[in-house]
């Protein structure tokens, strides 16, 4: 069949197999061009391996440090008539480079929160690789069922104590409007919690010590997200803020387990704002990212998910190299994006932005380039007018 980009809000069902490899491809260029990563982990499980920093956090480990890894995840494959997910195409790609190279890569495919995926993974590593000295935790998940009550929890993007309103884009029509989101009610708040937070992390953590499948001195990153003031509201002080909050409780909690087992540690990685499948359903935040596209590009800092994940391993985690923790506890791979000049254009921009001048003031052009490449749209050197073959089964 031939397949286009069919975008229904801030998602686009469609994806493209040989785009997607396309895409992985370019991701897998980017690190290998950075060369080794010295004293990088050499057994990797990557819960939520599929897309955005999960993906990156894979390709990293396998194609910078020589890793085996395990990828964790939960994508569809191709029906009749229906392109498979972005996300099983990606994995796909990078589970034939890494083989290629002579590198275990092996794919566990469902539901992450459920008690016979953490079973079925344990079994794998068990099997295939070892121990693990690495634990990457990039679940982004709009539901949860919780694996001992059965409660199914739903997550919301709402501001906490009172309504909220400013500008937000939509990135299809390019119309620039005002949005006001009524604040999430209690129950609201603890389901984003329940399926955002950080309890799944640590049954993670500790099934895999319980199975004595952390090496001594593993670590383990969890990745989040702060942003500027302007954000704060539907992001850092909203319910998905509150959720990392409980995310952050959680890495204290596995810091102290790994710390017992061999001295290891774990920590949150707060990364730069980024055009993902996750990042384009918060409102306000494609607005910002656009604004902040142009200015970075400007400034020549500009980074995806790939360059900052890269860094992260070569500069904040292995390489002989020191993470340089904030006040809190955490690793800041978003301090280009953080700035003073750079949130100061930020700011300069932000009041000035209409529909009219969006495309002069904005990289809404780069923002939408970026989320159709995440569905393997736009990469050149692939002739989107020719049949290919949807059917691409899981390796």
């Amino acid at each position: 069949m031939i397949i286009r980009p069919k975008v229904r809000g801030f998602v686009c069902v469609t994806a493209h197999p040989e785009g997607c490899a396309a895409h992985v491809q370019e991701w897998i260029n980017h690190v290998q061009g950075r060369g080794p990563i010295a004293g990088g982990p050499k057994r990797v499980l990557v819960i939520g391996a599929s897309t955005g920093y999960g993906l990156a956090s894979r390709i990293t480990a396998a194609f910078g440090c020589g890793a085996s890894t395990v990828g964790v995840f939960f994508e569809r494959p191709s029906e009749e008539g229906r392109p498979a997910t972005p996300g099983w195409y990606n994995t796909i790609a990078m589970t034939r480079a890494a083989r290629a190279r002579g590198l275990f890569a092996g794919n566990i495919n469902g539901d992450a929160f459920s008690d016979d995926i953490k079973r079925r993974t344990l079994e794998m590593l068990r099997a295939e690789v070892g121990p693990v000295d690495l634990v990457v935790y990039s679940l982004a998940s709009p539901r949860r069922t919780h694996p001992r009550t059965g409660v199914a929890h739903r997550s919301v993007l709402k501001p906490v104590g009172n309504s909220y309103t400013n500008k937000t884009v939509d990135t299809d029509k390019g119309v620039v409007s005002t949005v006001t989101i009524d604040p999430a009610n209690e129950a609201e708040i603890a389901d984003t919690t329940a399926v955002m937070g950080g309890e799944d992390w640590e049954m993670w953590m500790n099934a895999l010590s319980e199975a004595g499948l952390l090496a001594p001195g593993a670590q383990s990153v969890a990745y989040s997200y702060i942003g500027p003031e302007v954000t704060w509201a539907i992001y850092k002080n909203g319910t998905i803020g509150l959720a990392k909050n409980d995310l952050e409780r959680a890495g204290r909690n596995i810091d102290s387990l790994l710390k017992l087992n061999g001295g290891g540690r774990a920590f949150i990685s707060v990364n730069k704002a980024l055009v993902t499948q996750a990042s384009s359903a918060i409102p306000v935040v494609p607005l910002y990212i656009s604004i902040l596209y142009k200015i970075m590009k400007a400034a020549g800092t500009h980074e995806g998910c790939i360059e900052q994940v890269q860094r992260l391993f070569a500069t904040r985690m292995y390489n002989g190299s020191k993470p340089g923790f904030d006040e809190a506890g955490r690793v800041r791979i978003d301090d280009w994006e953080m700035r003073p000049e750079i949130q100061a254009a930020v700011r300069e921009v932000w009041p000035r932005v209409t529909t009219e001048n969006l495309a002069e003031l904005t990289d809404i052009a780069g923002y939408r380039a970026d989320f159709l490449k995440l569905f393997g749209f736009g990469l050149p050197g692939i002739n989107y007018d020719t049949e290919t073959e949807p059917h691409v089964p899981m390796l």
